[in-house]
């Protein structure tokens, strides 16, 4: 059974969310999209990366849109296990 992604609702208009994976390093975080290749960005805070993600991935796919090619279809997930 296909999984449904959610969507985010601006202005009216329904928009797919990306997982973003964020990861924290010694000096810096870290965030990515598996499912917007070449988009990363680092910050000094997981705050400043999840603002700069959200940018980052919303001018890479209004690109892709703008020159006519395909955007990217949300397909990865997520979870958290205990072990």
């Amino acid at each position: 059974m296909a999984k449904k992604f959610r969507e985010h609702r601006t202005r009216g208009a329904a928009l797919p969310e990306y997982l973003v994976i964020y990861e924290q390093g010694s000096t810096s975080w870290g965030a990515y999209s598996p499912d917007v290749p070449g988009v990363a960005v680092v910050g000094d805070s997981r705050e400043h990366v999840e603002s700069r993600v959200r940018d980052a991935i919303t001018f890479h796919l209004e690109g892709l849109r703008a020159n006519g090619l395909e955007v990217p279809t949300p397909r990865n997930a997520a979870g958290v296990v205990a072990a």
